[in-house]
């Protein structure tokens, strides 16, 4: 390789550094090259396993997420600490979507104990299973293909049958935060997500500091249709402008 492409190559991975995805035509302002030889250069790094190609651009790779069953283990003060700052903004719902996660798993936990006469849908068996602690929760579980590694179904029956449904929130966790929105890095539950936002009036992200700046693979939503973003720290930066500029309101949890 040329010093000049090998030049290239580390701009292109510092762009991406700062911002996680950006497309051929921006990449090709800043480095003052042709789209042509953008595209080439994302290519390389591709079949390198450096970054992963989208549609008109790329995002740097990130390490693959962990089983749902890992992921417990996890930070759990943290999402315990979430999941006590977002059930509250929950009260006085008739019907709350959530999706899966180890962070929306200690929500529904968390609902199970302090709302009552509440009607949730879900794709999650994790969380259905901890809404059971309560009689008086309504559990509707979506159908569709299961994925052993997240404790949920997903695929097209699920985004059918979400589509006809309604609800007055929905609670979902990400894999990913950034500027540009959320993202999750399984593509099958980002339909799911898109679909359960489409269908609820408002909406809350639950996600801890660990996920700022990641850009996982399937990004599900921009910030203009996100209500609320439930963290244990304060994002900073680009991150925080986004959220600003969109009205997203952040409650903050303390350990």
């Amino acid at each position: 390789m040329s010093r000049k492409k090998a030049l290239r190559h580390k701009a292109i991975i510092d762009e991406l550094g700062t911002n996680p995805s950006m497309r051929v035509g921006e990449l090709a302002l800043v480095l003052k090259v042709t789209k042509e030889t953008i595209r080439r250069d994302l290519e390389e790094l591709a079949e390198q396993n450096i970054i992963d190609r989208t549609y008109g651009g790329a995002v740097l790779r990130q390490p693959s997420e962990a089983v749902l069953s890992e992921r417990h283990k996890e930070n759990r003060e943290e999402r315990s600490a979430i999941a006590k700052v977002a059930v509250p903004l929950l009260k006085g719902a008739k019907v709350i979507m959530i999706g899966s996660g180890a962070t929306t798993v200690h929500v529904a936990k968390r609902i199970a104990f302090e709302i009552n006469n509440v009607t949730v849908i879900t794709h999650s068996f994790g969380v259905a299973t901890v809404l059971s602690l309560n009689p008086t929760i309504k559990v509707i579980m979506a159908p569709g293909e299961y994925y052993a590694s997240e404790g949920a179904v997903h695929g097209a029956q699920t985004v059918r049958f979400l589509s006809e449904l309604t609800a007055d929130w929905v609670v979902l966790g990400a894999s990913g935060i950034t500027a540009t929105g959320p993202s999750d890095a399984l593509m099958e539950a980002a339909d799911v997500y898109r679909t359960m936002i489409s269908r609820s009036e408002f909406c809350m992200i639950t996600a801890d500091h660990t996920k700022f700046d990641r850009q996982a693979v399937a990004q599900f939503s921009h910030w203009s249709d996100i209500d609320c973003l439930v963290t244990n720290c304060l994002p900073e930066n680009a991150l925080k402008q986004s959220l600003t500029d969109e009205s997203v309101k952040i409650e903050l949890a303390s350990l």
